[in-house]
């Protein structure tokens, strides 16, 4: 790149409680390019643009656009500095109009798009339209719409094709480049290898918070790109070591099953037995379908389920221990009876659990939200496997712990499959997975396929990308 750069982040640190997510990490965006960000899962694509656009303020490290150094305290200064953000989740408001969204997105600016990007832009968006009727692919351009309609002419874009179909891709990265040809600037962080080559000019790659590549496309290839994201062949796993047919099957997904997106796109996800008595990991970058995998199968009774939010989805933080207990076991004989529930058995056996699982709080009454991250995903393990379940799934059990916690989590894990338990386990640090794992599936665009016993990281992380 010559000439200076239009938005530049120098020795960018920024850690989260023990996680340190970048490591004086260093980005440069040129003027009228589209450049890639890639990274595996938790690389700190995200936190380096977020911080570029004003939501994150670095622990060190200088941002400079147009070369002059710049201070962004929140996205209102980004938008000062005429930085747009097309975020990975929609931000416009379901019940609100297209024009609305937009006219609230731009403030008093309100500048609207025009010439020819303007109107592939607006193409089938109705000013009068209510966003909730929109379907996914017009309400992805609205974001970008309304990131444009503040005057943007620097664009950061975090997965903005991981809701669409393919041809809905394509039309995306054409709006892209278009915006690049009218004298925009764009960063487009993506999972997607294929994106890369057909829309990006050059491409940084994060891992673990450091840049561990930089340079033009041109020269790199889906492998070396795929190396430098997931690392050399190292962390392999070993498959079990009884045959398959010795084993006793968990009676998870007999035959090809297609589930339903919340989009409402089908998805094709091939058979996946489970074995008791193995940890069964999935790799998969986040948005390739795993979600819905997991999901498939959690009303089933002999199924225990552990979201990845344990605070939302996993516990009622205002709710105590005991209730939480209840809550997820409704009709235990020990403390159910009818419409009745016998709480001073349910808090009884609430004490043992917190004994058995070394869950540190007050007593059993004690509410959720006063106990650490470590604990309250302590309580929803005891819970789930309170059930006696034939099939534990978890969904990323180690979420935000600290290094205890964590070896707590694998050990109950570990423990749950060796007393028969099939065990599920997905988790977007792929060495977690291929630590625990008997067996490796990977998930990628929708579809299922076991690894290879022995697979190394680098060839679970190829599938995991879809390198061919």
């Amino acid at each position: 790149m010559s000439g200076v750069a239009r938005l530049a982040l120098s020795g960018i640190m920024k850690q989260f409680g023990p996680v340190q997510a970048l490591r004086g990490a260093d980005f440069a965006l040129a003027s009228g390019e589209v450049h890639a960000l890639l990274g595996e899962n938790g690389a700190g694509k995200s936190t380096l643009m977020h911080i570029a656009f004003g939501m994150i303020r670095p622990d060190a490290g200088t941002v400079r656009v147009d070369g002059r150094a710049v201070t962004l305290r929140s996205p209102r200064d980004a938008r000062a500095q005429r930085i747009g953000m097309v975020h990975q989740h929609f931000t416009s408001i379901g019940a609100l109009t297209v024009e609305e969204n937009i006219t609230l997105a731009a403030g008093r600016r309100k500048s609207w798009t025009a010439g020819r990007l303007g109107e592939r832009l607006m193409a089938g968006l109705d000013p009068k339209a209510r966003v909730e009727a929109l379907p996914v692919a017009l309400r992805q351009r609205l974001e970008i719409v309304q990131a444009l309609a503040t005057g943007a002419t620097i664009l950061l874009l975090d997965e903005p094709s991981a809701v669409l179909a393919p041809s809905e891709v394509e039309e995306l990265l054409g709006l892209v480049r278009a915006f690049v040809d009218e004298g925009g600037s764009a960063v487009l962080i993506t999972h997607k290898l294929s994106e890369v080559f057909a829309a990006a000019d050059r491409v940084t790659v994060l891992r673990q918070g450091v840049v561990t590549r930089h340079g033009p496309v041109a020269l790199e290839t889906e492998r070396s790109l795929a190396e430098v994201m997931i690392g050399a062949g190292e962390g392999g796993w070993k498959s079990s070591t009884g045959g398959q047919a010795q084993r006793e099957t968990a009676g998870l997904g007999d035959a090809n099953a297609t589930l339903l997106r919340e989009r409402r796109e089908v998805i094709a996800l091939g058979g996946v037995p489970v074995y008791s008595g193995e940890i069964t990991g999935i790799a998969a970058v986040v948005g390739n379908g795993q979600r819905e995998l997991l999901r498939a199968y959690i009303h089933s009774p002999a199924v225990a389920f552990v979201p990845e939010d344990r605070s939302t989805e996993g516990l009622i933080q205002a709710f105590s221990i005991t209730e939480n207990l209840v809550l997820g076991l409704p009709e235990d004989r020990r403390w159910a009876k009818g419409f009745q529930v016998n709480w001073p058995a349910a808090r009884a056996r609430a004490a043992e659990l917190m004994s058995t699982f070394d869950i540190r709080a007050e007593g059993p009454d004690a509410a959720a939200a006063t106990l650490s991250g470590g604990n309250q995903q302590k309580v929803v393990l005891a819970r789930a496997l309170e059930r006696r379940p034939r099939v534990l799934i978890a969904e990323n059990p180690t979420r935000g712990l600290d290094v205890r916690a964590t070896a707590e989590v694998h050990a109950r894990l570990r423990a749950a499959a060796a007393a028969g338990v099939a065990v599920v386990l997905y988790s977007t640090d792929l060495d977690e997975v291929l630590e625990l794992s008997h067996r490796v599936l990977v998930v990628h665009q929708r579809r299922v396929q076991a690894a290879p016993p022995g697979a190394d990281r680098r060839q679970v992380g190829e599938m995991m990308l879809g390198v061919r």
